[in-house]
């Protein structure tokens, strides 16, 4: 809104040409949502606490858990508007790319909320069924997948990491391979919010390496330069990018280890939705393996923990599952296991930035 209003009178007040920088843009809709997240967070957790929707913590969790019971969550109600509210204040209006992300993001966020309000206010202990929950993400995920099947300029081939020579083309199948990211991406963010701060850490680190991969993809020049796949209207996401940092920056003031909300799946599922089609539309789908890495691990653990214990009559790889627990269980104290997960997660953004040149 601020773009179309205010940069269309630069002609007469010359100040107002700085709206039609990306780069300027990307801030302030990052400051935005944070300054939401940071000025709503009180009444919001106020709000989640007077109507008693508190964190459920399963029994065989770890034992330190069980003191959280009762913590407000469904705190990712606070994060999509401000996220919204950001980028209609200062994205293009016109760019189709960012009206896909804002599309998933709603999207998976309606999903997360009415899984949510199930088990929270309804209480019904399963909320929505599991073949409903991924019915419901395939679904969005095969819109975005067959939207961008359907633009002309998009392509349909993937980049793998330090192989500039290797594209394999997908043609129709790239619709599939969409749902797989954005569906995969999202869940894995999910199985990873299972500590003070522990998801959202990443997610924010994650969401500023794909600002930069927005940027970039989204300048013919520096695309070029870099020898990376051009995408034409694709830096107008790097505003998105700004404003998911911020929002989760916000959030991450109350979230931050002792907890005084949790974000629940009305959050968790949007915001890797989010970063699952950023990276599809940047045409950097696989480097999510690599900016995602904490969330791939977290939920390969889940997958080879539940596979294994079927296989080998109830024993186990990991003291528990999701990673994290195992973790608590060896030992280590919670701000221990959240740091170093941030750690790695940092680690991991900066050897994703490097592909930039290791082509």
């Amino acid at each position: 809104m601020l773009y179309h209003l205010l940069y269309s009178l630069h002609t007469e007040i010359s100040a107002f040409n700085v709206f039609r920088y990306i780069t300027f843009r990307t801030i302030y809709a990052g400051l935005t949502a944070f300054l939401i997240c940071f000025v709503l967070g009180p009444w919001m957790i106020r709000v989640l606490r007077e109507k008693q929707i508190g964190q459920y913590i399963r029994r065989l969790g770890p034992a330190s858990h069980q003191d959280k019971a009762g913590t407000p969550t469904m705190g990712g109600t606070l994060i999509l508007p401000a996220i919204l509210l950001s980028a209609v204040l200062w994205m293009d209006w016109t760019n189709r790319y960012a009206w896909i992300v804002l599309f998933i993001t709603t999207a998976y966020f309606l999903i997360g909320f009415a899984d949510d309000y199930l088990k929270q206010i309804q209480k019904r202990n399963r909320g929505l069924r599991a073949w409903q929950k991924f019915s419901l993400q395939i679904a969005a995920a095969g819109i975005v997948g067959a939207v961008l099947y359907l633009q002309p300029d998009f392509s349909t081939r993937i980049t793998i990491p330090f192989f500039k020579g290797v594209s394999p083309e997908l043609g129709a199948a790239y619709i599939l391979f969409v749902i797989l990211v954005i569906v995969g991406t999202s869940n894995a963010v999910n199985l990873t919010d299972g500590l003070d701060g522990l998801a959202i850490g990443p997610v924010i680190i994650a969401a500023a390496t794909y600002m930069l991969f927005a940027y970039v993809a989204g300048n013919v020049k520096i695309a070029d330069y870099l020898q990376i796949n051009y995408v034409a209207g694709c830096g107008e996401v790097t505003v998105l990018c700004g404003a998911l940092a911020g929002a989760g920056l916000g959030f991450l003031w109350f979230n931050t280890y002792p907890a005084e909300v949790f974000m629940g799946d009305v959050g968790s599922l949007p915001l890797g939705g989010a970063l699952g089609t950023v990276a599809v539309i940047t045409k950097q789908e696989i480097l999510m393996v690599i900016v995602g890495g904490v969330f791939v691990v977290e939920a390969l653990s889940v997958i080879f923990q539940v596979g294994y214990f079927k296989i080998a009559n109830g024993r186990r790889i990991f003291k528990m599952a999701p990673l994290h627990h195992h973790f608590e269980l060896k030992g280590w104290a919670e701000p221990k296991v959240i740091v170093r997960f941030w750690i790695l997660a940092i680690i991991l953004s900066l050897v994703a930035i490097s592909t930039l040149k290791l082509r």
